[in-house]
């Protein structure tokens, strides 16, 4: 090859190198981790999608992730322990946003100016840590108590109306059981004593992040529990290995008068086709003793920024466009998941949208409960699991099985540094 060709061959070569790589320069990218199953992942995809459409110059790519939430969070300590500095944003369990704010792993956003006056309260609470804003509600769950209309003219107003009622129910043959919640030994069962915890007025932490798990309005409610197992026998002991599925599939099929659970299973159970109970189902929030209130164990997911994203000004405008009304609405209609700004509760398109009447939905709105906002609260709530499940197998006496929580997890906050050695037991 002579002089002159092979230098026409270089100029050709540096000219293609310089136009694709000039090409790359100008393409930010940024990534996403977040839902990746089914329907769910391809409205994501879609939004992602329209995201990068009105931000010219910007494409947004979907890291997949387990579905499963242990698995996720496994993943993401991973992740932001080595300091990566992608995905750019977070879809983190509702559960999660204390302790990756506590760990430095996701930026606080009270800078960015966010108008927070239109989320729901208690999903804004579990966005917080030491009162700055690391994350944004994107959609919300809530513990429901399902009850047959064909059985009862209105749902209990009392826990002692509903064990009435559910016990009524079973003697006179009219169902299998009375109430069926979710009592395995993983974070369901936490959520289910959460709001008995509420009906009689108890929590696990106060305001101040003292442990009260132990105390008089914490025992009354597990022995509540304790007592639908065994002495007044409305909830049946299978439920001590039941998950959400189970429960549903119990109460779908007739069987039971009662049913705590989540949206979700609402419109499943329309189906017709397979539903003998569709049409004949109503929801309310969790009914309370005198002492306590109507609670509803708040669930859902948050959208956080890497503390160590090469672009979290873009990264927050992400975050922005995706928690925006129409975003909301749009995933309320495909996915059916409830909206975290109140004021599309108060839209024709959010009714048509939702299997659940919009009444119905407001009411449990307001009963809406966080689980404690704390780093720590995966191993506090093993701690309970692990307590709560003694008691109701007749291991431990409710008394016993809280007091030895409590000291476990005042140990656990001691160790941590969230609590001083005075608290210890």
């Amino acid at each position: 090859m002579s002089c002159s060709l092979r230098l026409c061959v270089v100029l050709v070569l540096v000219t293609v190198c310089s136009t694709s790589c000039g090409e790359r320069a100008l393409v930010t990218r940024l990534t996403f981790s977040g839902s990746a199953l089914g329907p769910e992942a391809e409205l994501v995809q879609r939004q992602l999608v329209r995201f990068g459409e009105r931000h010219p110059g910007v494409e947004v790519e979907l890291r997949v992730t387990p579905d499963a939430a242990d698995q996720r969070h496994q993943l993401y300590v991973q992740w932001l322990n080595a300091r990566a500095p992608d995905p750019d944003v977070l879809q983190l369990d509702i559960i999660w946003t204390a302790e990756f704010a506590g760990a430095g792993w996701i930026l606080p956003l009270d800078a960015f100016a966010l108008d927070v006056d239109d989320f729901v309260p208690a999903a804004l609470a579990a966005s917080r840590w030491r009162g700055a804003l690391y994350a944004v509600p994107w959609f919300i769950d809530l513990g429901l108590l399902y009850w047959r209309t064909d059985l009862l003219p209105s749902p209990p107003r009392t826990l002692s109306e509903l064990r009435e009622a559910a016990r009524r129910l079973q003697e006179t043959g009219r169902t299998r059981f009375g109430l069926v919640w979710q009592g395995a030994r993983y974070e369901g069962l936490t959520t289910v004593f959460l709001e008995h915890l509420g009906a009689f007025g108890g929590g696990i932490l106060d305001a101040q992040g003292h442990v009260i798990v132990d105390e008089p309005a914490a025992i009354r409610a597990l022995t509540f529990m304790c007592d639908a197992l065994g002495r007044d026998g409305f909830v049946p002991l299978s439920v001590l290995t039941w998950q959400e599925e189970q429960t549903r599939f119990a109460f779908q099929n007739g069987d039971a008068a009662f049913m705590r659970n989540w949206p979700y299973a609402s419109g499943l159970m329309q189906d017709r086709a397979r539903s003998p109970v569709a049409d004949r189902f109503a929801v309310a929030p969790f009914p309370a003793e005198d002492e306590g209130r109507p609670t509803a164990a708040l669930g859902g997911a948050q959208l956080a920024v890497n503390a160590r994203s090469a672009n979290p000004a873009l990264a927050w405008a992400l975050v922005r466009f995706l928690v925006a009304p129409e975003q909301m609405l749009e995933r309320a209609q495909l996915v059916t998941q409830l909206p975290s700004r109140r004021s599309l509760y108060d839209t024709n398109a959010l009714a048509q949208a939702l299997p659940i009447p919009i009444e119905q939905i407001t009411q449990l709105l307001d009963a809406a409960v966080p689980r404690p906002v704390t780093p720590v609260y995966s191993e506090l709530s093993e701690i309970l699991q692990v307590r709560l499940h003694r008691a109701l197998s007749g291991q431990q006496t409710p008394a016993a099985a809280l007091r030895e929580a409590a000291r476990e997890i005042r140990t656990l906050l001691v160790r941590s540094g969230l609590a001083s050695e005075e608290q210890a037991p």
